[in-house]
């Protein structure tokens, strides 16, 4: 069943990644590249909607896994599929019209809301929550689309705040894609929880779409996910987290591992898991939570845009745009897989020890942002240049310590003034633009209407 796992995930990859480029011409052609701005991180137009890539990535994923033996008979047996797919229809299009024209905060918000109440409508909704030691606790057809709409809200939201820097949203959100994926996987062959099949196949998939989508994206980005990509992204994660809550019986988990005592210590997660996919983006999650309580507390609307995410503090203490990926990449891998290896664990002591001592390491290097690691002479060809000896740093320290405005999408594009000077397109991009015009009609008043 594994191969067939990765056989989704590679085909998700494979078709996003071809897809980019095709997407990245269309995206200059349709004007959905706005001129850098004085507040931007990037330094050069860059175009958006490359989440039409990823959704053909999804589409492709999941046509794939149809006509496998063992996968395809989730597509007769769960609904949440065509759940997925309508609710992933419907975000990606409210995304594409933000990431070409722009759209109101509060219609973006509606947007959402709608989205997950047609999951919901078709079956997506938590239908109890899993207690320790007591079991699990039913909850009204109202309660449960209450908490699933927020659910799908939050994550949305939360993966679009940290789409701010060059690979960030795809990777981070590929680290909590790979422990979850782990996490229902385990569930399903390993307890036999069959519940538990589509979320894993719903995380093989989003694997895929990140993989296939990161390398265009990472610094220096030729393309951005955009609203059309960070939300779907998202949503993703939340429909996989939902389609599992509640349906979990810990009888079945009692009968497995001899005793419910055991089954509450050893795989706390199972009982409880909604924690796991709220760890997997504690990072993200946090940086939201901290934006609508420091806009707020400044009289500010929340969706008010600022220059105070997490990413862009790494930068203005003098951490490169590259190292301050690195940094949130290792810190979302922390906690998400520690998560992970406590509960298949009978003992957590060695797990909580361990994540003690990355825990040092990763403030060790979050203090050092000056340090510059040199790769050794015999392999200065094969390393970017930042690496090598004698290479000048000055424009990538002077990038780092420039402030920068967060975007609500994190696309990299802040509000703020046209900046006077631009680099130069390739020539390609540029005989492209020349034809089809620079793309100005993006740019309007969709600065102003961020989260």
């Amino acid at each position: 069943m594994v191969r067939e796992y990765l056989l989704v995930m590679f085909v998700s990859a494979a078709v996003t990644y071809l897809l980019v480029s095709p997407v990245r011409k269309f995206a200059i052609a349709a004007g959905a590249m706005p001129a850098v701005r004085a507040r931007d991180v990037h330094r050069e137009p860059t175009p958006r909607l490359g989440g039409i890539a990823m959704f053909g990535g999804l589409l492709a994923g999941l046509l794939a896994a149809s006509q496998l033996s063992g996968l395809g008979r989730m597509f007769v047996q769960s609904a949440d599929i065509k759940a997925l797919l309508s609710g992933a229809g419907i975000m990606f299009v409210l995304g594409v019209l933000d990431d070409k024209w722009g759209v109101d905060a509060l219609v973006k918000l509606g947007g959402q809301m709608i989205a997950a109440g047609v999951m919901v409508w078709q079956g997506i909704t938590v239908i109890a929550i899993p207690v320790p030691g007591y079991g699990s606790v039913p909850v009204t057809p109202t309660q449960g689309m209450l908490i699933s709409v927020a659910l799908v809200v939050v994550m949305v939201n939360a993966v679009n705040f940290i789409d701010g820097l060059d690979g960030l949203a795809a990777g981070m959100v590929c680290i909590a894609a790979m422990a979850f994926f782990l996490y229902s996987y385990r569930l399903w062959l390993g307890y036999g929880i069959n519940d538990a099949a589509p979320a894993a196949l719903f995380t093989a998939v989003l694997i895929g779409m990140c993989l296939g989508f990161l390398p265009h994206n990472l610094h220096p980005a030729r393309i951005f996910m955009g609203d059309s990509g960070s939300m779907m992204l998202g949503l993703m994660l939340a429909v996989a987290a939902i389609s599992i809550t509640g349906r979990v019986d810990p009888d079945l988990i009692v009968e497995q591992v001899g005793s419910k005592t055991t089954a509450v210590h050893a795989l706390v997660p199972i009982y409880i898991p909604l924690i796991l996919p709220l760890t997997v983006i504690a990072l993200p999650l946090a940086d939201l939570l901290l934006a609508v309580v420091r806009r707020t507390w400044a009289g500010k609307s929340p969706f008010a845009a600022d220059k105070q995410h997490l990413h862009h503090r790494l930068l203005e203490v003098g951490h490169s745009h590259s190292r301050a990926v690195l940094i949130m990449y290792f810190w979302a891998a922390l906690i998400a897989f520690g998560t992970v290896a406590v509960s298949v664990t009978n003992t957590g002591r060695a797990v909580v020890l361990s994540m003690a001592g990355l825990c040092l390491v990763g403030l060790a290097v979050l203090l050092m942002p000056r340090f510059k690691p040199r790769a050794p002479k015999a392999v200065q060809s094969f390393v970017p240049p930042r690496y090598r000896d004698g290479e000048p740093n000055g424009a990538a320290t002077a990038a780092a310590a420039t402030p920068v405005a967060a975007d609500a999408d994190g696309d990299g594009a802040g509000a703020g003034d046209e900046a006077p000077a631009m680099a130069e397109l390739s020539a390609e991009d540029k005989a492209l633009l020349g034809r089809m015009g620079t793309g100005a009609t993006a740019v309007g008043p969709r600065g102003d209407q961020r989260p």
